[in-house]
Protein backbone atom coordinates (compact mmCIF):
# COMPACT_ATOMS: atom_id res chain seq x y z
CA UNK A 1 0.00 0.00 0.00
CA UNK A 2 1.58 3.55 -1.02
CA UNK A 3 1.54 6.49 1.03
CA UNK A 4 -1.47 8.15 -0.84
CA UNK A 5 -3.15 5.28 -0.27
CA UNK A 6 -2.74 5.29 2.82
CA UNK A 7 -3.84 8.68 3.72
CA UNK A 8 -6.98 8.38 2.07
CA UNK A 9 -7.87 4.80 3.14
CA UNK A 10 -7.05 7.30 6.77
CA UNK A 11 -8.80 10.24 5.44
CA UNK A 12 -11.75 7.79 4.61
CA UNK A 13 -12.30 7.45 8.46
CA UNK A 14 -12.85 10.55 8.89
CA UNK A 15 -16.53 10.81 7.01
CA UNK A 16 -17.62 7.71 9.69
CA UNK A 17 -16.20 9.97 12.26
CA UNK A 18 -17.87 13.16 10.91
CA UNK A 19 -21.58 11.62 12.44
CA UNK A 20 -19.68 11.61 15.97
CA UNK A 21 -19.25 15.19 15.47
CA UNK A 22 -15.41 15.38 14.89
CA UNK A 23 -14.00 18.30 12.44
CA UNK A 24 -10.94 17.27 9.94
CA UNK A 25 -8.41 19.03 12.39
CA UNK A 26 -10.29 17.02 15.87
CA UNK A 27 -9.96 13.75 13.33
CA UNK A 28 -5.95 14.64 12.22
CA UNK A 29 -5.34 15.20 16.50
CA UNK A 30 -7.86 11.75 17.43
CA UNK A 31 -4.90 9.88 14.83
CA UNK A 32 -1.69 11.48 16.50
CA UNK A 33 -2.33 10.68 19.99
CA UNK A 34 -3.52 6.84 18.74
CA UNK A 35 -0.64 7.08 16.22
CA UNK A 36 2.15 8.06 18.91
CA UNK A 37 0.96 4.79 21.35
CA UNK A 38 1.24 2.35 17.62
CA UNK A 39 4.46 3.52 16.72
CA UNK A 40 6.19 3.10 20.63
CA UNK A 41 5.12 -0.47 20.04
CA UNK A 42 5.87 -1.35 16.72
CA UNK A 43 9.59 0.61 17.32
CA UNK A 44 9.93 -1.73 20.53
CA UNK A 45 8.29 -4.83 18.66
CA UNK A 46 10.85 -4.50 15.68
CA UNK A 47 13.97 -3.57 18.33
CA UNK A 48 14.48 0.13 17.40
CA UNK A 49 13.81 0.84 20.68
CA UNK A 50 15.12 -1.00 23.39
CA UNK A 51 12.86 0.26 26.28
CA UNK A 52 9.23 1.06 26.14
CA UNK A 53 8.78 4.65 26.73
CA UNK A 54 5.33 4.30 27.84
CA UNK A 55 3.80 2.76 31.06
CA UNK A 56 1.92 -0.85 31.57
CA UNK A 57 -1.41 0.05 30.67
CA UNK A 58 -0.89 2.71 27.86
CA UNK A 59 0.65 0.73 25.71
CA UNK A 60 -0.97 -0.47 22.36
CA UNK A 61 -2.12 -3.62 23.38
CA UNK A 62 -4.54 -2.48 26.24
CA UNK A 63 -6.46 -0.48 23.25
CA UNK A 64 -6.62 -3.89 20.83
CA UNK A 65 -7.54 -6.07 23.27
CA UNK A 66 -10.45 -3.79 24.49
CA UNK A 67 -14.10 -2.86 22.86
CA UNK A 68 -17.08 -1.09 23.83
CA UNK A 69 -16.89 1.55 26.32
CA UNK A 70 -14.09 -0.36 28.59
CA UNK A 71 -11.95 0.44 25.60
CA UNK A 72 -13.18 4.35 25.63
CA UNK A 73 -13.13 4.57 29.07
CA UNK A 74 -9.47 3.29 28.81
CA UNK A 75 -8.65 5.28 26.60
CA UNK A 76 -10.00 8.99 28.43
CA UNK A 77 -7.81 7.63 31.18
CA UNK A 78 -4.94 6.75 29.01
CA UNK A 79 -4.59 10.55 27.50
CA UNK A 80 -4.64 12.09 31.13
CA UNK A 81 -2.10 9.30 32.58
CA UNK A 82 0.12 10.46 29.60
CA UNK A 83 -0.18 14.12 30.02
CA UNK A 84 1.09 13.66 33.13
CA UNK A 85 4.28 11.74 32.37
CA UNK A 86 7.87 12.43 33.52
CA UNK A 87 8.97 12.42 29.69
CA UNK A 88 8.53 15.74 28.95
CA UNK A 89 8.24 15.42 25.20
CA UNK A 90 5.12 12.47 26.10
CA UNK A 91 3.77 14.67 28.26
CA UNK A 92 3.94 17.78 25.48
CA UNK A 93 2.30 15.32 22.89
CA UNK A 94 -0.43 14.84 25.21
CA UNK A 95 -0.64 18.13 27.51
CA UNK A 96 -4.12 18.72 27.51
CA UNK A 97 -5.30 16.33 25.58
CA UNK A 98 -8.91 14.82 25.14
CA UNK A 99 -11.09 12.39 23.07
CA UNK A 100 -13.85 14.30 20.87
CA UNK A 101 -15.15 10.93 20.05
CA UNK A 102 -18.29 10.11 22.27
CA UNK A 103 -18.97 6.87 20.54
CA UNK A 104 -17.43 3.56 21.46
CA UNK A 105 -17.90 1.68 18.03
CA UNK A 106 -15.66 5.09 16.49
CA UNK A 107 -13.20 4.81 18.69
CA UNK A 108 -12.66 0.87 18.25
CA UNK A 109 -13.07 1.28 13.99
CA UNK A 110 -10.43 3.88 14.31
CA UNK A 111 -7.78 1.27 16.19
CA UNK A 112 -8.20 -1.67 14.39
CA UNK A 113 -7.89 0.39 11.05
CA UNK A 114 -4.67 1.79 12.08
CA UNK A 115 -3.41 -1.72 13.56
CA UNK A 116 -4.20 -3.37 10.08
CA UNK A 117 -1.72 -1.12 8.54
CA UNK A 118 1.81 -1.97 8.46
CA UNK A 119 3.66 1.05 8.93
CA UNK A 120 7.00 -0.05 8.34
CA UNK A 121 6.45 -1.36 5.07
CA UNK A 122 6.40 2.05 3.69
CA UNK A 123 9.78 3.34 2.14
CA UNK A 124 12.03 5.27 3.97
CA UNK A 125 10.70 7.83 5.65
CA UNK A 126 7.54 7.30 4.31
CA UNK A 127 5.64 7.66 7.07
CA UNK A 128 6.35 10.94 7.96
CA UNK A 129 5.44 11.54 4.00
CA UNK A 130 2.02 9.84 4.91
CA UNK A 131 1.43 12.37 8.05
CA UNK A 132 2.51 15.33 5.56
CA UNK A 133 -0.43 13.86 3.27
CA UNK A 134 -2.73 14.02 5.92
CA UNK A 135 -1.76 17.38 7.34
CA UNK A 136 -2.08 19.05 3.62
CA UNK A 137 -5.11 17.58 3.39
CA UNK A 138 -6.60 18.19 6.96
CA UNK A 139 -5.49 22.05 5.35
CA UNK A 140 -6.97 22.19 1.67
CA UNK A 141 -10.58 20.53 3.25
CA UNK A 142 -10.79 23.09 6.38
CA UNK A 143 -10.49 26.81 5.11
CA UNK A 144 -11.42 28.22 8.54
CA UNK A 145 -8.86 26.27 10.42
CA UNK A 146 -5.84 23.97 9.65
CA UNK A 147 -5.28 27.05 6.49
CA UNK A 148 -4.66 29.28 9.10
CA UNK A 149 -0.79 28.18 9.66
CA UNK A 150 -0.40 25.48 6.99
CA UNK A 151 2.16 26.71 4.25
CA UNK A 152 1.77 25.49 0.88
CA UNK A 153 4.75 22.60 0.64
CA UNK A 154 5.78 23.99 -2.72
CA UNK A 155 6.41 27.35 -1.39
CA UNK A 156 8.23 25.95 1.40
CA UNK A 157 10.56 23.55 -0.92
CA UNK A 158 11.49 26.63 -3.59
CA UNK A 159 12.32 28.98 -0.53
CA UNK A 160 14.45 25.93 1.05
CA UNK A 161 16.43 24.92 -2.07
CA UNK A 162 17.32 28.98 -2.77
CA UNK A 163 18.37 28.99 0.96
CA UNK A 164 20.31 26.08 1.07
CA UNK A 165 21.11 24.85 5.22
CA UNK A 166 23.77 22.98 5.68
CA UNK A 167 24.63 20.58 8.28
CA UNK A 168 26.44 22.57 11.31
CA UNK A 169 23.85 25.36 11.14
CA UNK A 170 20.97 26.42 13.29
CA UNK A 171 17.75 26.67 11.76
CA UNK A 172 14.96 28.21 13.99
CA UNK A 173 11.25 28.68 12.61
CA UNK A 174 9.36 31.32 15.48
CA UNK A 175 5.92 30.73 13.95
CA UNK A 176 6.78 26.97 13.33
CA UNK A 177 3.11 25.89 12.75
CA UNK A 178 3.00 22.06 11.68
CA UNK A 179 7.04 22.63 11.65
CA UNK A 180 6.79 22.30 7.73
CA UNK A 181 9.69 24.68 7.16
CA UNK A 182 11.90 23.05 9.74
CA UNK A 183 11.06 19.22 8.22
CA UNK A 184 11.75 20.90 4.85
CA UNK A 185 14.91 21.85 5.65
CA UNK A 186 16.17 19.00 7.18
CA UNK A 187 15.21 16.60 4.28
CA UNK A 188 17.37 19.30 2.36
CA UNK A 189 20.17 18.40 4.62
CA UNK A 190 19.54 14.54 4.09
CA UNK A 191 19.52 14.85 0.81
CA UNK A 192 23.20 16.72 0.33
CA UNK A 193 24.70 14.13 3.18
CA UNK A 194 23.23 10.69 2.04
CA UNK A 195 20.65 10.97 4.95
CA UNK A 196 23.10 11.94 7.28
CA UNK A 197 25.14 9.13 6.91
CA UNK A 198 27.95 11.28 5.03
CA UNK A 199 28.30 12.55 8.95
CA UNK A 200 30.54 11.54 11.39
CA UNK A 201 28.22 10.81 14.85
CA UNK A 202 29.03 14.07 16.68
CA UNK A 203 27.32 15.99 13.34
CA UNK A 204 24.63 13.49 13.40
CA UNK A 205 23.56 14.09 16.83
CA UNK A 206 23.83 17.53 16.51
CA UNK A 207 21.38 17.29 13.51
CA UNK A 208 18.73 15.45 15.40
CA UNK A 209 18.72 16.74 18.68
CA UNK A 210 20.09 20.64 18.13
CA UNK A 211 20.13 22.22 14.86
CA UNK A 212 16.51 22.61 14.21
CA UNK A 213 13.73 24.92 16.66
CA UNK A 214 11.01 26.07 16.20
CA UNK A 215 8.66 28.00 18.77
CA UNK A 216 4.36 27.79 18.62
CA UNK A 217 1.58 29.88 20.32
CA UNK A 218 -1.11 27.13 20.20
CA UNK A 219 -0.38 23.82 22.42
CA UNK A 220 -2.73 21.90 19.88
CA UNK A 221 -0.87 22.70 17.10
CA UNK A 222 2.21 22.15 18.45
CA UNK A 223 1.21 18.33 19.20
CA UNK A 224 1.13 18.33 15.10
CA UNK A 225 4.37 19.70 14.66
CA UNK A 226 6.02 17.36 17.69
CA UNK A 227 4.67 14.30 15.74
CA UNK A 228 5.46 15.59 12.39
CA UNK A 229 9.22 16.00 13.49
CA UNK A 230 9.35 12.56 15.57
CA UNK A 231 8.03 11.16 12.13
CA UNK A 232 10.83 12.56 9.96
CA UNK A 233 13.50 11.64 12.74
CA UNK A 234 14.14 14.88 14.39
CA UNK A 235 14.09 14.31 17.80
CA UNK A 236 15.13 17.90 19.33
CA UNK A 237 15.95 18.94 22.82
CA UNK A 238 13.65 17.43 26.17
CA UNK A 239 10.75 19.40 25.21
CA UNK A 240 11.08 18.39 21.06
CA UNK A 241 12.11 20.36 18.40
CA UNK A 242 9.03 22.90 18.76
CA UNK A 243 8.77 24.85 22.28
CA UNK A 244 5.27 26.18 23.32
CA UNK A 245 4.99 29.73 24.09
CA UNK A 246 4.42 33.20 22.44
CA UNK A 247 7.70 34.35 20.14
CA UNK A 248 6.54 37.98 20.65
CA UNK A 249 6.95 37.49 24.53
CA UNK A 250 9.06 36.87 27.09
CA UNK A 251 9.62 33.19 25.95
CA UNK A 252 10.50 34.55 22.16
CA UNK A 253 12.98 36.83 23.69
CA UNK A 254 14.75 33.94 25.30
CA UNK A 255 15.26 32.10 22.09
CA UNK A 256 18.77 31.77 21.32
CA UNK A 257 19.91 33.53 17.98
CA UNK A 258 20.49 30.90 14.76
CA UNK A 259 22.36 30.93 11.43
CA UNK A 260 19.12 30.65 9.47
CA UNK A 261 15.16 31.56 10.23
CA UNK A 262 12.60 30.41 7.94
CA UNK A 263 8.70 31.48 8.57
CA UNK A 264 5.54 32.17 8.09
CA UNK A 265 4.13 34.50 10.62
CA UNK A 266 0.77 34.63 11.73
CA UNK A 267 -1.03 37.34 9.58
CA UNK A 268 -3.63 39.85 11.53
CA UNK A 269 -3.05 42.31 14.14
CA UNK A 270 -3.02 41.32 17.91
CA UNK A 271 -6.44 41.43 19.41
CA UNK A 272 -6.02 39.45 22.81
CA UNK A 273 -3.46 36.62 23.30
CA UNK A 274 -0.28 36.34 21.15
CA UNK A 275 0.28 39.87 20.61
CA UNK A 276 3.78 41.30 21.37
CA UNK A 277 4.25 41.75 25.08
CA UNK A 278 8.41 42.08 24.85
CA UNK A 279 10.53 45.21 25.67
CA UNK A 280 13.44 44.21 23.69
CA UNK A 281 11.95 45.31 20.52
CA UNK A 282 13.00 48.19 19.34
CA UNK A 283 9.94 49.28 17.46
CA UNK A 284 6.34 49.00 19.63
CA UNK A 285 3.22 47.77 17.11
CA UNK A 286 0.60 45.86 17.77
CA UNK A 287 0.97 44.62 14.40
CA UNK A 288 1.64 40.82 14.77
CA UNK A 289 4.15 40.92 11.34
CA UNK A 290 6.03 43.84 11.98
CA UNK A 291 6.84 42.38 15.23
CA UNK A 292 8.23 39.35 13.94
CA UNK A 293 10.35 40.83 11.76
CA UNK A 294 12.22 42.93 14.42
CA UNK A 295 12.07 39.45 16.17
CA UNK A 296 13.80 37.72 13.34
CA UNK A 297 16.03 40.27 12.61
CA UNK A 298 17.35 40.20 16.11
CA UNK A 299 17.73 36.57 16.81
CA UNK A 300 19.46 36.22 13.49
CA UNK A 301 23.16 35.77 14.00
CA UNK A 302 25.44 38.48 12.38
CA UNK A 303 26.13 36.42 8.74
CA UNK A 304 22.65 34.00 9.05
CA UNK A 305 19.90 34.46 5.92
CA UNK A 306 16.23 34.35 6.85
CA UNK A 307 13.33 34.10 4.32
CA UNK A 308 9.99 34.97 5.49
CA UNK A 309 6.44 35.40 4.21
CA UNK A 310 4.61 38.80 4.66
CA UNK A 311 1.75 40.01 3.62
CA UNK A 312 1.27 43.45 1.57
CA UNK A 313 0.74 45.61 4.56
CA UNK A 314 4.54 45.08 6.03
CA UNK A 315 5.50 46.38 2.58
CA UNK A 316 3.55 49.50 2.41
CA UNK A 317 2.22 50.75 6.22
CA UNK A 318 3.61 53.94 6.75
CA UNK A 319 4.39 55.24 10.28
CA UNK A 320 6.13 52.44 12.71
CA UNK A 321 5.70 50.10 9.42
CA UNK A 322 8.10 52.41 7.49
CA UNK A 323 10.48 52.68 10.30
CA UNK A 324 10.42 48.85 11.31
CA UNK A 325 11.52 48.61 6.98
CA UNK A 326 14.66 50.86 7.69
CA UNK A 327 15.58 49.44 10.48
CA UNK A 328 15.53 45.51 8.64
CA UNK A 329 17.56 47.61 5.03
CA UNK A 330 20.27 48.87 7.93
CA UNK A 331 20.84 46.44 9.68
CA UNK A 332 20.51 43.12 7.04
CA UNK A 333 21.29 42.70 2.74
CA UNK A 334 17.38 42.28 1.69
CA UNK A 335 18.59 41.72 -1.04
CA UNK A 336 14.88 39.80 -2.82
CA UNK A 337 11.54 40.23 -2.69
CA UNK A 338 8.67 37.63 -4.29
CA UNK A 339 5.39 38.77 -4.85
CA UNK A 340 3.26 35.76 -4.85
CA UNK A 341 0.14 35.17 -6.38
CA UNK A 342 -3.27 35.86 -4.42
CA UNK A 343 -5.06 32.54 -3.84
CA UNK A 344 -2.27 30.52 -2.31
CA UNK A 345 -3.00 30.64 0.94
CA UNK A 346 -6.75 29.84 2.41
CA UNK A 347 -7.29 33.30 3.59
CA UNK A 348 -7.52 34.17 -0.40
CA UNK A 349 -7.92 37.61 -0.33
CA UNK A 350 -4.59 38.00 1.34
CA UNK A 351 -1.80 38.85 -0.85
CA UNK A 352 1.58 37.72 0.28
CA UNK A 353 5.43 37.92 -0.58
CA UNK A 354 8.73 36.58 0.86
CA UNK A 355 11.76 38.68 2.00
CA UNK A 356 15.21 36.86 1.52
CA UNK A 357 17.89 38.49 3.50
CA UNK A 358 20.77 38.25 5.43
CA UNK A 359 22.17 39.65 8.77
CA UNK A 360 24.93 42.21 8.41
CA UNK A 361 25.09 43.26 12.35
CA UNK A 362 22.71 44.56 14.87
CA UNK A 363 24.79 47.62 14.65
CA UNK A 364 25.28 48.21 11.11
CA UNK A 365 23.70 50.89 8.82
CA UNK A 366 23.40 51.07 5.06
CA UNK A 367 23.57 47.17 4.80
CA UNK A 368 20.99 47.04 1.47
CA UNK A 369 22.52 49.22 -1.46
CA UNK A 370 19.70 47.49 -3.68
CA UNK A 371 16.34 44.88 -3.45
CA UNK A 372 15.55 43.14 -6.21
CA UNK A 373 11.93 41.97 -7.11
CA UNK A 374 10.37 39.46 -8.90
CA UNK A 375 6.67 39.71 -9.92
CA UNK A 376 4.85 36.68 -9.94
CA UNK A 377 1.80 37.75 -8.96
CA UNK A 378 0.79 39.87 -12.38
CA UNK A 379 -0.30 37.55 -15.21
CA UNK A 380 -1.00 34.96 -12.58
CA UNK A 381 -2.99 31.86 -12.89
CA UNK A 382 -5.48 31.62 -10.36
CA UNK A 383 -4.71 29.23 -7.81
CA UNK A 384 -7.04 27.10 -5.73
CA UNK A 385 -8.00 23.55 -6.28
CA UNK A 386 -9.04 23.41 -9.81
CA UNK A 387 -5.44 24.86 -10.52
CA UNK A 388 -2.66 23.55 -7.77
CA UNK A 389 0.24 25.07 -6.89
CA UNK A 390 3.38 23.55 -7.68
CA UNK A 391 6.62 23.28 -7.62
CA UNK A 392 7.56 23.59 -11.40
CA UNK A 393 5.47 27.88 -11.12
CA UNK A 394 8.58 28.64 -8.89
CA UNK A 395 11.05 27.21 -11.47
CA UNK A 396 11.61 31.07 -13.52
CA UNK A 397 12.06 33.21 -10.05
CA UNK A 398 14.72 30.25 -8.61
CA UNK A 399 16.69 30.92 -12.41
CA UNK A 400 15.94 34.32 -11.51
CA UNK A 401 17.02 34.21 -8.03
CA UNK A 402 20.82 32.00 -8.77
CA UNK A 403 22.51 29.69 -7.49
CA UNK A 404 23.88 31.69 -4.17
CA UNK A 405 21.70 31.10 -1.04
CA UNK A 406 22.71 34.67 -0.17
CA UNK A 407 21.55 36.27 -3.40
CA UNK A 408 24.87 37.46 -4.49
CA UNK A 409 24.80 35.47 -7.64
CA UNK A 410 25.06 37.84 -10.92
CA UNK A 411 21.58 39.02 -11.94
CA UNK A 412 20.40 40.82 -14.80
CA UNK A 413 17.51 43.28 -14.57
CA UNK A 414 15.04 42.37 -17.25
CA UNK A 415 13.35 45.58 -17.55
CA UNK A 416 9.77 47.14 -17.18
CA UNK A 417 8.09 44.27 -19.37
CA UNK A 418 9.55 41.38 -17.19
CA UNK A 419 9.33 40.11 -13.96
CA UNK A 420 12.40 40.77 -12.03
CA UNK A 421 13.65 43.96 -11.12
CA UNK A 422 16.56 45.91 -9.54
CA UNK A 423 15.61 48.75 -7.25
CA UNK A 424 18.23 50.86 -5.69
CA UNK A 425 18.09 51.85 -2.07
CA UNK A 426 18.05 55.38 -2.98
CA UNK A 427 14.98 55.27 -4.86
CA UNK A 428 13.01 53.05 -2.32
CA UNK A 429 14.16 56.26 0.09
CA UNK A 430 12.16 58.53 -2.39
CA UNK A 431 9.29 56.24 -2.12
CA UNK A 432 9.29 56.64 2.43
CA UNK A 433 10.61 53.00 2.05
CA UNK A 434 7.51 51.90 0.76
CA UNK A 435 8.70 48.35 -0.71
CA UNK A 436 5.59 47.18 -2.29
CA UNK A 437 6.67 47.66 -5.22
CA UNK A 438 5.03 46.74 -8.59
CA UNK A 439 5.06 47.60 -12.24
CA UNK A 440 3.98 45.48 -14.55
CA UNK A 441 0.28 45.59 -16.00
CA UNK A 442 -2.05 42.64 -15.02
CA UNK A 443 -3.99 41.54 -17.96
CA UNK A 444 -6.60 39.99 -15.58
CA UNK A 445 -7.33 42.80 -14.16
CA UNK A 446 -7.77 44.64 -17.40
CA UNK A 447 -9.69 41.99 -18.97
CA UNK A 448 -12.23 41.66 -16.06
CA UNK A 449 -14.66 44.09 -17.70
CA UNK A 450 -14.81 41.53 -20.42
CA UNK A 451 -16.99 38.78 -19.89
CA UNK A 452 -16.86 34.95 -21.06
CA UNK A 453 -19.18 33.11 -22.76
CA UNK A 454 -22.27 32.81 -20.73
CA UNK A 455 -21.81 28.88 -20.77
CA UNK A 456 -18.64 29.30 -19.08
CA UNK A 457 -19.80 31.77 -16.57
CA UNK A 458 -22.62 29.15 -15.66
CA UNK A 459 -20.17 26.23 -14.98
CA UNK A 460 -17.67 28.74 -12.96
CA UNK A 461 -20.50 29.58 -10.97
CA UNK A 462 -21.80 26.00 -10.24
CA UNK A 463 -17.40 25.00 -9.85
CA UNK A 464 -17.60 28.32 -6.71
CA UNK A 465 -21.05 27.59 -5.23
CA UNK A 466 -19.92 24.11 -4.62
CA UNK A 467 -16.61 25.06 -2.87
CA UNK A 468 -18.93 27.71 -0.64
CA UNK A 469 -20.69 24.97 0.34
CA UNK A 470 -18.25 22.66 1.33
CA UNK A 471 -16.63 25.63 2.71
CA UNK A 472 -19.85 25.97 4.99
CA UNK A 473 -20.17 22.59 5.23
CA UNK A 474 -16.83 22.58 6.97
CA UNK A 475 -17.46 25.44 9.07
CA UNK A 476 -20.53 24.14 10.51
CA UNK A 477 -19.26 21.06 11.19
CA UNK A 478 -16.68 22.49 13.25
CA UNK A 479 -19.34 24.21 15.27
CA UNK A 480 -20.87 20.80 16.24
CA UNK A 481 -23.83 21.21 13.98
CA UNK A 482 -25.64 18.86 11.38
CA UNK A 483 -26.40 20.00 8.21
CA UNK A 484 -27.89 18.21 5.03
CA UNK A 485 -26.99 20.70 1.98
Amino acid sequence: MTDNEIVQKLWNLCDVLRDDGISYTNYVTELVLLLFIKMEHENTQNGILSKHKLPEGARWPDLTSKSGLNLLNHYRATLLSLSQNTDKLIAAIYADAQTSLKEPRHLEQLVKSLDAIDWFSAKRDGLGDLYEGLLQKNANETKSGAGQYFTPRPLIDSIVHLIKPQHGETIQDPAAGTAGFLIAADGYIKSQTDNLYDLNEKQRTFQRNKAFLGMELVSGTRRLALMNCMLHGMEGDDEGVVHIGNTLGNAGAALPKADIILSNPPFGTAKGGGGPTRDDLTYATSNKQLAFVQHIVRHLKDGGRAAVVLPDNVLFESGVGADIRRDLMDKCNLHTILRLPTGIFYAQSVNTNVLFFNKVGQAATGSTEAVWVYDMRANAPKFGKRTPLTREHFAQFEAAYGVSADGSSPRVDQGEGERFRRFTREWIKQRGDDLDIAWLKDENEENASELPEPALLAREAIDNLGMAIDDLKAILSELGEEVEL
